[in-house]
């Protein structure tokens, strides 16, 4: 069985597990307070052309936990944070965000994308209504980039995003858990730096990019950050053994391993994307990242599933359904040729 079903199936990228073992008996200060993090917090300003004073970084465990904390941490107990409705933490958290006492504002959106006229339209709403100290008050934005439909933000849109949220005096926050997916796109025409320019605090995922665990939280207005790591404490999001985070950000940054398996991920998805398009198939969404998207008949999906794992994602009609074929930076070339000849003979 080959499996194409999500992006985090494997353990780690080898050169993680043998920074771990040349590392293993150094002794370092607990909770991240260690030289192996500063030297990957180092690495990562670099990326994003940052200077230690402009910009704080702190290594989370998870994605959803990430995600909770650093919500809980800028908001008001009055206050939500708005998104698109088919966002991670209104559709993929189990209410992990609500549960710290502030709503998910979700907005529809078909794209799965959050535009700077939607979030004017919610504040403008909220503002307008004479009734408004009873509604949960909006007061930041959330993206995911890549998008959970494998969409990318243009530089355009994103500034145009950043430049709305900044004037409602709103920070953006940018779930990033396929960041290195979205960088390497043939589609993408944002940079690291680019992001960190336009938005307030974002993630670098690496759970899902080759790492055991781990993210790299970066906010780019230190005053944002006040007192951040007490939240972590609070959050049960403060790593004892924090150095086992950025030794994994280390390991993958000190030489562009993070983008070099990002970029073969993006190549193997465009091989089976170009595959189902030559099979005449469409697809539910126009994504060039790591994960597609192809409607496929009932038929083709049983021939498939006796030799490959892959995610359903809708039902089209009486006979169609969109599914989700997901590579990963450990996808190997037999399961791509194995795959392709597959969708050929259908």
């Amino acid at each position: 069985m080959y499996r194409f079903e999500c992006d985090y199936s494997e353990s780690c990228h080898p050169a993680i597990l043998d920074y771990l073992a040349e590392t293993n008996l150094i002794q370092t200060p607990g909770y991240g307070e260690d030289h192996f993090c500063e030297a990957a917090k180092e690495l990562i300003r670099k990326e994003c052309a940052l200077s230690p004073e402009e910009c704080d970084i702190h290594f989370m465990i998870g994605g959803t936990q990430t995600n909770l904390t650093v919500i809980a941490s800028l908001l008001r107990p009055y206050q939500g944070v708005v998104t698109a409705a088919s966002g991670h933490i209104n559709v993929h958290e189990t209410g992990a965000v609500e549960a710290t006492g502030h709503k998910v504002l979700a907005i529809p959106s078909n794209d799965g994308k959050l535009t700077a006229a939607m979030v004017q339209d919610v504040y403008n709403a909220y503002h307008e209504d004479v009734t408004k100290e009873h509604i949960v008050q909006p007061a930041m934005g959330y993206i995911s980039w890549p998008t959970e439909t494998g969409l990318l933000y243009t530089k355009e849109e994103l500034c145009d995003l950043s430049a709305c949220c900044h004037k409602l005096g709103w920070p953006l926050y940018l779930d990033g858990a396929r960041m290195g997916y979205g960088l390497m796109s043939s589609a993408c025409d944002l940079s690291l730096a680019d992001i960190a320019q336009l938005c307030d605090v974002f993630y670098i995922g690496g759970t899902k990019q080759g790492f055991l665990m781990g993210e790299a939280l970066v906010f780019t207005d230190p005053e944002l950050s006040i007192g951040y790591r007490s939240m972590m404490k609070n959050r049960g999001g403060m790593l004892a053994k924090g150095r086992l985070l950025g030794i994994q950000f280390q390991a993958m940054f000190q030489d562009g391993l993070y983008f070099q398996i990002a970029k073969q991920a993006d190549q193997y998805a465009m091989q089976i994307k170009t595959a189902f398009e030559e099979k005449g198939c469409k697809f539910l969404y126009p994504s060039m990242t790591n994960q597609q998207f192809p409607i496929l008949p009932d038929a083709w999906l049983k021939e498939l599933e006796k030799d490959f794992a892959f995610s359903f994602w809708q039902r089209m009609d009486a006979e169609h359904s969109a599914v989700r074929f997901c590579t990963s930076w450990a996808t190997q070339q037999e399961a791509i040729e194995k795959l392709l000849a597959a969708i050929r003979s259908l």
